[in-house]
Formats: C-alpha cells, sequence, structure tokens
C-alpha cells in the first residue's frame, strides 16, 4: 500500500520550477556540445551583451547551465549528473538544497554561480575555511576561466589591495567569517576608495546550515583599545574561588549562572560593600558573572583549550579551533584569569554584526548542505530559504544501526573500544566521531590499551586534516575525528574497503541537533556506496544530564554491569531531549537576531549615512543641517519651556557659553527675547551659518577648496565613529545586564528596545551638536589657515605670540588672517632688505627674540583664542516633543539648507562681518620691520 507522500507526492514550486527547467537543460545539450571551445566560451559576451538589452536572468538561465554543463565537462572531465544540475536550479532560485555526502555538491554549484556572475556585480561563494575556499577556487575556477571570467580568494592575512582585487573578480572565495569582517572594516575606512567589497549581490554559502545555524549565536566583533585594569579580573577570580556549590545556582538547560542568597552574603562582605546588586556595582557583578561562567560553565578541552599560553576558542559544532577569535564583554579575561594564564586587556567593541544579519544583506541568498531539512523553519523564518531535498544519483544502501545506550561512560567506552577491534581485525575501516576533545582523547587511551592503531583529529592537531580525513577509507584505517572535523572532504573507501562492507561510522554522544549526527552518518554511503552508522550513548551523557530526569534513570540501571540496556522509554528520552535542545537553541539564536535587529536598524541608518559623508564632494550642506538640528534641539529643551513663558535667559546663557565664544558673537538677551519661540531656532541656525559661512571664505583665501572639503569630512566622520562606538559598547552593556529586570516582572527585550532607542536618539543629538562646536573650536583655527612651514618659523612665532586684537567684531578666522597678512608682509620686506645687503646671511640669534608689539581692539588675545579647545560634551536632549525625527537628521533631503529665507536687518547688527582697516595692517608691518632694522643692519 502506497503512503501517504507518495500518494499526494508533495512537491515546492521551486522543485516544480527546477524539474521544468531541468528538461529544457537536457534538450539543449546536444546543440551545445557540437560547439568549438572558441564558440563555447564566446557564449559568455553573448549572454552579457543580452543582459545589458534587457534580457532577466530566468530568461537566460537554461541556455547558461547548458553552457556550463558542457564547460566542465570539457575542462574538469566530469559531465553534472542530472541531479546536480537539478541542485543549481534551486540554488540560483534562492532556495537551500540539500544533497548527500559525495553527490558533487562543488560542481553543483558551477553553474548558478556562472549565472549570476555574468550581470558583472559579483558573486561569492562562502566556505567554512580556507583549505575549502583554496581548493574550489583552484579546481572550479578552471572552469569560469575557461568561459572568460575572472576568480578570487579573499583571506583573513590579504592586505586591503590584495582583497580589493579579489572582490573585483567576477567570482570570489571566501570563508564565511572573513566576508563579515570585511564587511564591518569598509564601514569604519575614512575615503571611500579604501573599501574592499563591492557591494553584497549573490552568495552561495557552502555548509549553509553549519555558517547560518550553528554559528548564528556568535556575532562578528571587531574590536581594539584597553578598557579595564587586568587586575580587576584577577580579584574577581579570587572570590569565585572561595564558593561552595551552594553559593551559586546553575540552569543546566540555558547554562545560566546567578548567586544564591549566601553567594550574595559572601560578595558583599568580600568586595566591601552594602548590596553588591546596588545599580553602583554593576561592573563588579558583570566581572563576578564572568568569573561564575568561567569557573563553573565554561570547560578546558571542551569550550576552549590552553595552548602556549593562550586561550583558543573551540568551535562546538565543527570541533576546529576558531582562528583569531575571542569571547567578548571580558569572558575571555575571566577564562584566562581562571587558567592563570596573562590576561589580555579587555578591548572595546569597535563594530559588531551577526551571520544572519550579514549574510540577509545580500540581493540573492542560497546554499547547499547534506542536512538542512530538519532545520527548514529556521530557514524560512530567518532567511526566507525553504529547504528542497535532491534526489540522489544512486540510490542510499547505508545501515544504520539503532543507537546502543548504556549506564555509564566507562561501559559506552569499553564498548566502543570492543567493536572497533572486532572492526579492526577484519579489516573495516572505522570512523569514530566524538562530541568534545576529552572525549577524544579519553578513547584514545583506551584504544591504545586496546593496542589497536588509529589516528586522532581534533583541535589540537587540525593542521592537516583533510589530509588525515581523506584517508579515513582505507582497509583497517582506525580514525578518531571531535564531531564534524574534516567537513567538506570526501572519504572514499577503497575497492578492498568497499568489499569489507564499506565505512563504519561510530558516533560516541548525540548531539545538540539531529541534523549534525545525519552529518556523521552520512559521511558512510557516499554515491550508493555500502557501509553502516551506529551511535554507542550513555545515561552519563551531557545531553541526558542538562535535559532529562537523569537522577531517576540513573538509579533505575545502576546494576546493568556493562550490559547495553534495552528500554524504549530511555530511548524516547534520548530523542525527547535531542529535540528539547534543539528548541532551546533554535530560541536563543532567534534571542540573537532579535536584539541584533534592535541595533541593526542603527547600524544600517549609521553606515548608509557615512557612505552619504564619504561620497560628498562638498559636505557643507550636512554641516548645515546639523546646525539646523542642533539649534532646534535647543530652543525645544524642555528645562527652557516654563509653565507660563519660556525661560530666555538661560537660553542665552546657554548660547553665549557654548556658541557665541566660538563664533564671536555675543547672543543679546534684549533681541532674543522679541522673537516668537517658533522663530528662534531660525534666527539662531542662521547667526551660526553666516559665521560658518565667513571662516569658509576666510579659509579658502589659505587653502584650496577640496582641503577645506577633506577636513570637514574629518571632522564629521571622527565625530559620529566616535560617538558609535560608544553606542555599541552601551548597547552591549545594557544587553548583558538587561535579563536582570526579569526579577521586576519587566521584559528585558521591551526594556532593551526601548532604551537602546532612547540612547541612539541621544547619541545623533550628540553628533550634531559636537560637529557644530568642532567646526568652530578647532575650525582648522589657528592651526588651520597657518601652514606647517609657518609653524615652524622664529619669526611667525614671535608675531603669533605678540599679536591681540580687541575688536569684537572679527572672527578668529578673520584673526587668524591678519597675522597671516602680517607675516607674509613682514617676510616680503625682509628678503627684500637681505637682498640689498652684502653676501653675509641673515641669522637671527636665539638670544634675540623678535619682538612685536601690536596692539589691535580686541578683548581677546590670539594666545587664548589659540588654547580655546573644546572638550567632549555629551549634549543630551530628552523628551524633544518638537524633534521627532532623530533617525532622518543625515537624510540627503534634510540636509538642504534653508530656501527663501529673509534675515532682518537689525537681527545681523554686531555680525562678524566687519573687516580690519588696511592701515592697521600696514603700520602693524611697519613697525615690525623698524624694530627689526636694527638687527639687520647688526648682524650685517
Amino acid at each position: 500500500m502506497k503512503s501517504v507522500r507518495e500518494l499526494f507526492d508533495f512537491k515546492t514550486t521551486e522543485m516544480r520550477i527546477a524539474q521544468r527547467a531541468l528538461k529544457e537543460i537536457n534538450k539543449l545539450e546536444k546543440n551545445v556540445s557540437k560547439l568549438s571551445d572558441a564558440e563555447l566560451k564566446e557564449t559568455t559576451n553573448i549572454f552579457k551583451s543580452m543582459l545589458a538589452e534587457g534580457y532577466t536572468l530566468e530568461q537566460i538561465r537554461s541556455d547558461v547551465f547548458a553552457v556550463a554543463r558542457e564547460a566542465t565537462k570539457r575542462v574538469l572531465g566530469k559531465r553534472p549528473y542530472d541531479v546536480q544540475m537539478l541542485g543549481g536550479i534551486l540554488l540560483d532560485l534562492g532556495s537551500v538544497a540539500e544533497m548527500k555526502t559525495g553527490e558533487g555538491k562543488t560542481i553543483t554549484s558551477i553553474a548558478p554561480v556562472y549565472l549570476n556572475a555574468l550581470l558583472g556585480k559579483g558573486a561569492i561563494v562562502s566556505t567554512v575555511n580556507e583549505y575549502l575556499s583554496e581548493r574550489d577556487a583552484k579546481e572550479m575556477g578552471e572552469v569560469f576561466n575557461f568561459l572568460g571570467l575572472s576568480v578570487g580568494i579573499n583571506k583573513a592575512q590579504m592586505n586591503p589591495n590584495e582583497k580589493r582585487k579579489a572582490y573585483a573578480a567576477d567570482i570570489t572565495y571566501s570563508v564565511h567569517s572573513e566576508l563579515g569582517f570585511d564587511y564591518l572594516r569598509d564601514n569604519m575606512v575614512e575615503n571611500m576608495n579604501e573599501k574592499v567589497q563591492r557591494g553584497l549581490h549573490f552568495c552561495l554559502v557552502d555548509e549553509v546550515d553549519s555558517i547560518l545555524i550553528d554559528e548564528a549565536k556568535t556575532p562578528l566583533i571587531i574590536s581594539g583599545g584597553q578598557t579595564q585594569d587586568s587586575s580587576a579580573y584577577f580579584f574577581a577570580d579570587q572570590f569565585v574561588r572561595t564558593l561552595a556549590k551552594e553559593d551559586y545556582l546553575i540552569d543546566e538547560e540555558s547554562k545560566a549562572i546567578t548567586l544564591t542568597h549566601s553567594g550574595i552574603a559572601k560578595a558583599n562582605k568580600f568586595f566591601n560593600v552594602e548590596s553588591i546588586y546596588h545599580i553602583e556595582n554593576s561592573e563588579t557583578v558583570h566581572l563576578v558573572q564572568n568569573a561564575l561562567r568561567a569557573h563553573k560553565i565554561m570547560r578546558n578541552n571542551v569550550e576552549y583549550i590552553v595552548r602556549e599560553g593562550k586561550i583558543e576558542l573551540v568551535d562546538g559544532f565543527t570541533g576546529r579551533i576558531m582562528e583569531g577569535r575571542s569571547y567578548s564583554e571580558g569572558l575571555q579575561q575571566a577564562i584566562q584569569a581562571k587558567e592563570m594564564v596573562e590576561v589580555e586587556p579587555e578591548t572595546q567593541t569597535l563594530a559588531t554584526i551577526t551571520y544572519q544579519n550579514f549574510f540577509r544583506m545580500f540581493s540573492k541568498l542560497c546554499g547547499m548542505t547534506g542536512t538542512g531539512k530538519t532545520e527548514e523553519q529556521e530557514f524560512i523564518d530567518i532567511y526566507n530559504m525553504r529547504v528542497n531535498v535532491v534526489p540522489t544519483n544512486k540510490p542510499v544502501i547505508r545501515i544504520d544501526e539503532p543507537d546502543a545506550i548504556f549506564a555509564s561512560y566507562e561501559d559506552k567506552w569499553n564498548a566502543v573500544t570492543e567493536k572497533v577491534a572486532q572492526l579492526y581485525t577484519k579489516g573495516q575501516p572505522v570512523l569514530i566521531g566524538t562530541a568534545q576533545i576529552e572525549d577524544s582523547e579519553e578513547l584514545h587511551k583506551h584504544l591504545l590499551k586496546a593496542g589497536i592503531p588509529h589516528t586522532v583529529l581534533n583541535a589540537k592537531q587540525n593542521a592537516s586534516e583533510a589530509e588525515i580525513i581523506s584517508h579515513a577509507g582505507q582497509v583497517k584505517a582506525v580514525t578518531i575525528a571531535t564531531n564534524m572535523a574534516g567537513r567538506g572532504t570526501d572519504i572514499k573507501p577503497s575497492p578492498e574497503a568497499l568489499a569489507l562492507g564499506g565505512l563504519y561510522v561510530i558516533g560516541t554522544d548525540k548531539a545538540e541537533s539531529r541534523r549534525i549526527d545525519n552529518q556523521l552518518r552520512g559521511r558512510s554511503g557516499r554515491q550508493g556506496d555500502i557501509g553502516t552508522s551506529k551511535f554507542y550513548i550513555s545515561i552519563d551523557d551531557p545531553l541526558m544530564q542538562r535535559f532529562s530526569n537523569y537522577d531517576s534513570f540513573k538509579e533505575a540501571y545502576s546494576d546493568s554491569h556493562g550490559k547495553e540496556v534495552t528500554n524504549k522509554n530511555l530511548r524516547f528520552a534520548f530523542n525527547h531531549a535531542q529535540k528539547k535542545i534543539e528548541g532551546f537553541n533554535y530560541d536563543s539564536r532567534k534571542s540573537v537576531l532579535n536584539y541584533d535587529d534592535v541595533i541593526r536598524q542603527q547600524r544600517d541608518l549609521i553606515y548608509s549615512q557615512r557612505d552619504l559623508i564619504l561620497d560628498a564632494v562638498d559636505p557643507k550642506f550636512i554641516i548645515e543641517k546639523m546646525i539646523k538640528h542642533t539649534t532646534n534641539s535647543i530652543v525645544n529643551f524642555p528645562a527652557y519651556k516654563g509653565k507660563h513663558s519660556y525661560n530666555y535667559n538661560e537660553l542665552v546663557d546657554f548660547l553665549n557659553k557654548n556658541i557665541g565664544s566660538l563664533i564671536a558673537f555675543n547672543f543679546s538677551l534684549k533681541k532674543i527675547s522679541r522673537i516668537y519661540e517658533k522663530d528662534l531656532p531660525e534666527y539662531i541656525s542662521n547667526v551660526i551659518i553666516q559665521a560658518y559661512d565667513k571662516w569658509r571664505a576666510n579659509a579658502l583665501k589659505s587653502y584650496l577648496e577640496q582641503e577645506i572639503f577633506q577636513i570637514e569630512k574629518q571632522i564629521i566622520l571622527s565625530t559620529l565613529d566616535q560617538k558609535w562606538k560608544r553606542h555599541i559598547n552601551r548597547m552591549e552593556k545594557l544587553r548583558s545586564n538587561v535579563n536582570l529586570v526579569q526579577y521586576s516582572q519587566k521584559n528585558p527585550y521591551q526594556i532593551y528596545t526601548q532604551e537602546g532607542t532612547r540612547m541612539f536618539e541621544d547619541m545623533v543629538e550628540n553628533i550634531a551638536f559636537d560637529v557644530m562646536l568642532q567646526i568652530f573650536s578647532n575650525r582648522l583655527g589657528a592651526h588651520s589657515l597657518i601652514t606647517r612651514e609657518m609653524e615652524e618659523d622664529p619669526i611667525f612665532q614671535e608675531i603669533y605670540q605678540s599679536f591681540t586684537n580687541n575688536d569684537l567684531s572679527k572672527s578668529p578666522a578673520e584673526r587668524e588672517q591678519e597675522i597671516i597678512e602680517v607675516y607674509k608682509s613682514v617676510k616680503a620686506r625682509m628678503e627684500e632688505i637681505t637682498a640689498s645687503l652684502s653676501m653675509h646671511d641673515y641669522n637671527p640669534t636665539p638670544q634675540e627674540p623678535l619682538q612685536v608689539n601690536q596692539s589691535l581692539d580686541d578683548t581677546e588675545t590670539i594666545e587664548e583664542i589659540k588654547t580655546l579647545e573644546h572638550t567632549e560634551n555629551d549634549f543630551v536632549l530628552e523628551n524633544n516633543q518638537e524633534n521627532k525625527g532623530p533617525f532622518n537628521i543625515f537624510d540627503q533631503e534634510s540636509f538642504l539648507p534653508f530656501e527663501n529665507f529673509e534675515q532682518n536687518a537689525d537681527l545681523t547688527e554686531n555680525s562678524v562681518n566687519k573687516e580690519i582697516s588696511q592701515d592697521n595692517n600696514q603700520e602693524s608691518i611697519d613697525n615690525f620691520t623698524e624694530k627689526n632694522q636694527d638687527n639687520l643692519d647688526a648682524n650685517n
């Protein structure tokens, strides 16, 4: 009798489309095979021309795939099977293609990558490690090169120019993490031409479940800069070492750890505080939490290893060392203190993104895996990708034997050793998968004791991973591999091994996902080969201890005496525990994404506006918008709005203290109090913009226009970057501490969203305010109009130090211009005098400093102006009722200056438009040269 699935034969839309397209491709194969090599190569240019004329990828897909198949056959000597072409079509449709191990996923990728590279926007193939990137780029690159497309390999150790070249290729192979890091680094550059990537168009992710599911809980972080004294970690470490088991509580499912009442009492005494959970002790709580996690949850040889005095992270799903990666938020330092190795300075997060949000930015995303169907719902929910199972080219005849369950670890290892001994004696190759490094080393001891030759592959020795795993199919080969070490490399049993039953795969622990177990099973039985798989598990395994009624099972089977336990309830408990942890891990990944989505919106805005700044030829419109935004925020600051009347006094005090002194303008209470409140932002911003325009006009007398633009852009970028980095770290601390609000019956995510949004709005206010202040306080100021040559000239130094100007109507830039004019005239006069004298060189002696008795009408000396510096001032405007749009402060449209604005004549009185008279300037020059004529004559 037929099954329900056979009766209804459910097929996804993608699969139906793919099967129709496959028929078209097969019809084209005969004609395409008749093309010469030159004609076949020329099809690439034909396809590009068709796309330029308006054809879509869908319209030319069948032709392109037929050409790719023929090119693969000619270059590699392998004709892609129908199932491989089917998988390629599914990839082009933006789905996950599940193809069993050995079905040729790498060749499957050629056609869809070739098709999407024809657009000229770049096609990226993401791999799990650099070995696979190099291998696939070299092998598949032969086909792409034959068809006239370039191939690049992106590596972590490359310099920016090399990376830029790799991304400029038609097709780029790269390890997944480096793609994300390059994206973050590109959004930290100071010039647009420093970026290495050229957009996120198309990405095919190999081993997509490993990258988009398994690694989704770990965000990518670029960090730098010390933020914490290392002694603080050792102090927290010392405290945790004093705790007894009753002083803390661990949730085995979530791995959350908290102090009990007795632990809190000990903490209060140890740190000499009234209450460690008081807000002022939040940093201490953070240190203690990390120390607790380091000692009670993080395990050596499981989550990390200690090698050459360094803490190196282990990928829990692959068993590989995660090179260059470290825990964030102080956990790395807590582990270093625990292991008594050098504590590296905790770094500040400069940029961060999750894998989910990075890969979701690609216009088209697809992926290949041998095991993805069990995670289909997550692929749909997060990446909008359906998982389509591609039929195997040959039926799978591998035998998957029932699990063997034992009461203890020792019983399990003894049973595994006995089974391996039987297989070794027979000559049948065996691959043993372990979940942790310590398990592989424990089994290693058992096999050594039994005298069985074997190879161990774990995170401690992975340099020749692919080579070791590739030989695991030979007669009498016994290989211990941590979880999925060697994934991506086929194990091909020799003919002699196949005659003995093929590869025998043994699993020694149920993974946290059925998918991982299926991956291990799938190492055997490739391409219709014979093979066997079996799991040996015990009640002591971590899965049972965390997610089942461990104590009752342990007691019930304590007298099994090494025998296999056969009980349906126990078998059900294992399956239930595995499904339970799958759900927990999915919730955890979803939570990471939800929290990152809050900052993603902020990150996208900051990065897009950063690009706007970099692209701007003249940033004047940006600065003017920031001035207008800031003045509007100042005027609408709640503190100035009284119940019955507006507080003009405080407004004017603030303006003169923070802005007036910088632009040499005195805001008059009399004038401002006569202006309607709604017109105040317009008046104030107009005054500031006039001062800005005047400064620009003066600066352009001594600098090239492009130099002014570049320095202004640098001021905006440096301010934005500084505030953004601080905001990221504040958000991280908020994320770390927000779960504490659960105790007050509040939703942590809701609190994080509300507080995070408020903090971002404050940051935007601060960026605009600080840019406005820095434009005037730095104003390329006393150093912007003055060249390095001038600064180093003793004559200029004397002029600069002695120059005064008491004319309040002059802006700082105007006064600087006066100094430069005096200096240039003095230099010219002195050169004339020197030239008219004898051949003796003029060398003023340092014992006789040059003096300038110059006195102009001004209240501030040049020295006072020079030392006027703006210190960082977080200008936070809260509850701004009339400024509801901080998120679009940088919009191009809102940057545009006011139009049709007419300024009232009496409002510009005492503005900064008066010029120093030429008479005063000439008098200054004459005085200086007269006083130094004697020195010139004496020296001569």
